[in-house]
């Protein structure tokens, strides 16, 4: 207010959206995404308005994180389980049930041979030639089961400055996990999880770890977007598809 600057000014010189500066200005600590983005806010903010950056972060830190926070956890997705074996299998029952037939089968036929006294041994010969189609039948190969389920889709994603780059991450249902602040030198993000993203880079000053893999990032002149998900891995976006964190 001394300075005469207004929000609006600071909004496109600091790339931090309006309320988050006024929750900044009034200390309304749970409207802001967390202490890691709340602490780059600070000295983004702090660097504008030419004051000490790091003493602001210092006293945030002192008067109003607490323990709990100063570690986001990040819960890792879960694969989904396979269902615990039931049981035999239906080709094993039925195997099974079509061998004991059998075996019937041929009880009777003995039995039936030898109650007839001093016939001819050719009345066994049908069960025998049933025996061995229902035997051949037995040893078909056994139904296929159904396919697994293909592997998860969820991607893990963070992000690693080796210099002063602005950032934009959305989410696979357009939340945003990083809404338009800039990374300072060495500055690390939390890893997020999510189906798909959409990212825009101010500048190539950035490492990107895509599944516990760093992916470095080509030179541009301007603007850089990507789209990351698990089946295509990381594909550019065209200039006019780059997600914005930046309120209209």
């Amino acid at each position: 207010m001394r300075a005469r600057i207004d929000v609006s000014e600071i909004e496109a010189q600091t790339k931090i959206r309006a309320k988050y500066l006024r929750a900044l200005e009034n200390e309304e600590w749970g409207l802001l995404p967390g202490p890691t983005f709340v602490k780059s806010f600070l000295r983004t903010y702090a660097q504008a308005l030419g004051l000490d950056g790091k003493a602001l972060v210092e006293e945030y830190r002192l008067h109003h994180e607490r323990a709990s926070e100063a570690f986001e956890p990040i819960v890792p997705a879960r694969s989904p389980r396979r269902p615990p074996h039931q049981g035999p299998s239906r080709g094993y029952i039925a195997a099974v049930s079509v061998i004991g037939a059998v075996i019937l089968i041929l009880i009777i036929a003995l039995l039936a041979g030898g109650g007839g006294g001093g016939g001819s041994g050719t009345a066994s010969s049908p069960p025998k030639a049933t025996a061995e189609h229902h035997a051949a039948k037995s040893h078909k190969a056994p139904s296929k089961s159904a396919p697994a389920s293909g592997a998860s889709a969820v991607v893990a994603l963070s992000l690693h400055a080796t210099g002063a780059v602005y950032v934009c991450l959305v989410g696979a249902t357009g939340h945003e996990l990083i809404p338009g602040i800039e990374l300072h030198p060495g500055e690390s993000t939390p890893t997020f999880h999510s189906r798909r993203f959409l990212i825009t880079l101010g500048n190539s000053a950035v490492t990107m770890i895509i599944d516990g893999r760093p992916r470095s990032v080509a030179p541009s002149s301007q603007a850089i977007g990507y789209s990351v998900t698990k089946a295509r891995g990381r594909q550019p976006l065209a200039p006019g598809q780059l997600p914005t964190c930046v309120a209209g």
